[in-house]
């Protein structure tokens, strides 16, 4: 990375990438000279213990995830901001999971896909920052490379990392997202924050998979986040009834997290709720075609996991479901569709309900007589 600066006064500078950030709309910047060495041994192990399960993009760039330099040379700092997300139009999230008949999806995904929204913000405050000192080598990144986004936020100050795993604030939870700068500009670090976790261990123990199996350490393969979303192909059996309503990622520990009572309702008009995803009938969504899918979650983050890994987390859901004409009649809708991936999780939710589908049946054999 070249850097041209005409002041050297990079304190100064800092400052004004800070205030730039936040009439940009984010609710903080910070800056990091990252030193990940010891998050680098905790990534190694926990690949090593397999807890990645099918993202195998974890391990494929090696430790160019914990050593930025490597990723994008010159390296030297990392700016790191945050951006609320929580939509104020989204119904209660307690209020859906207690719904059986109702979906949950993770109230991240409810809007537009924050990939798209946070990258064009990083690229806005890239240019200013050129504007003001003219050109300089940086790379943008959100959740789009080898970046151990967490660990370069709690360094730069922005909160620590909470016993679930993610990111958390004082101020404002963990509802957010994070997206990075990456620099060859000598500026001057934040300093980090302490811990203020205590002996709190709410997010473990609300955990429906139990997948995160000791502080600070979430084996993947149980998160229904993963399941939701990462996962291809078919979900263990003996998962899926704990999966309960939820269709696309899990928010249970940050419900749980004391400190996200005081998390932010976010302003942003891409993160408002689309085509009412946010207390969805099962049964009703079940039913959409494939075109309904592509339709309605374009531009959202739901949109990449495609049409079959969203009728099997229904099915799934469907078979959690108290039985119903409605929820059998979806199901039976389902048998013989062309997917052999949702056409197993559609039996298997058809035996959860197996004396009411055979109930169900017989009526409609009287009815059709």
């Amino acid at each position: 990375m070249q850097v041209s600066c005409p002041d050297s006064d990079y304190g100064k500078l800092s400052e004004n990438i800070k205030a730039w950030g936040k009439e940009l709309g984010f609710q903080a910047v910070a800056i990091s000279a990252p030193q990940l060495a010891e998050a680098e041994m905790r990534l190694l192990e926990w690949l090593a213990r397999g807890y990645h399960g099918e993202m195998h993009y974890m391990a494929s760039h090696g430790v160019k995830r914990s050593r930025p330099a490597e990723l994008v040379p010159g390296t030297l700092t990392v700016i790191s901001a945050r951006l609320d997300y929580l939509p104020p139009d989204a119904r209660d999230s307690e209020e859906v999971l207690a719904s059986a008949d109702k979906a949950f999806i993770s109230r991240y995904a409810l809007g537009r896909d924050y990939h798209k929204t946070l990258r064009s913000r990083l690229q806005k405050l890239a240019d200013r920052i050129q504007e003001a000192i003219g050109p300089f080598g940086y790379r943008v990144f959100t959740d789009s490379a080898p970046v151990m986004e967490i660990e370069l936020a709690a360094q730069a100050g922005l909160g620590w990392r909470g016993k679930h795993s993610l990111l958390l604030s004082r101020e404002h939870g963990s509802r957010f997202f994070l997206g990075e700068i990456y620099t060859g500009l000598p500026l001057p670090p934040d300093p980090p924050q302490s811990s203020h976790c205590g002996t709190c261990t709410r997010c473990i123990s609300a955990c429906p998979t139990q997948a995160i199996i000791a502080p600070y350490q979430v084996d993947a393969r149980r998160c229904i986040s993963y399941l939701t979303i990462e996962l291809k192909g078919s979900i263990p059996l003996d998962l899926r009834p704990l999966m309960g309503n939820r269709i696309y990622g899990c928010d249970d520990c940050q419900l749980a997290c004391p400190w996200n009572r005081r998390a932010q309702l976010s302003m942003e008009k891409d993160f408002m709720v689309r085509h009412g995803l946010d207390a969805p009938g099962l049964a009703e969504l079940f039913s959409w075609s494939e075109e309904d899918f592509l339709a309605r979650t374009a531009g959202s983050a739901i949109h990449r996991i495609g049409f079959e890994r969203w009728l099997r987390n229904i099915a799934v859901a469907l078979g959690n479901a108290p039985a119903s004409d409605s929820v059998l009649r979806s199901l039976n809708e389902r048998l013989n569709h062309p997917s052999e991936l949702v056409r197993e999780h559609v039996v298997w939710a058809l035996a959860q309900h197996s004396q009411s589908c055979d109930d169900w049946r017989n009526s409609r054999n009287r009815r059709d007589k």
